[in-house]
């Protein structure tokens, strides 16, 4: 991937923070960058994920019937001890 500098006093800027560092150019770009987003506040989250209708789906689930946990696994699914159905 490239990424070009079009403007001449970033690119002595870069140049520069480079040698300072000892880093390759790339290097310092990267590490600039990260510490620049470290900085900065996180955006709220834009993603598919709305934690209401999560909680509200939750809620739901709570809501229904809940299974009879002393049964056994067989007698839950409708099978008796040798896989006969009930």
């Amino acid at each position: 991937m490239i990424v070009l500098i079009k403007d001449p006093e970033t690119d002595q800027l870069i140049r520069e923070m480079a040698a300072q560092t000892g880093e390759t150019i790339t290097q310092a770009v990267k590490t600039a960058t990260k510490e620049r987003l470290a900085r900065l506040p996180r955006p709220a989250r834009t993603g598919r994920l709305d934690r209401t209708k999560i909680d509200a789906f939750l809620a739901e689930i709570d809501a229904l019937t809940k299974v009879d946990t002393h049964l056994s696994d067989e007698e839950l699914i409708g099978y008796d001890e040798i896989g006969v159905p009930r």
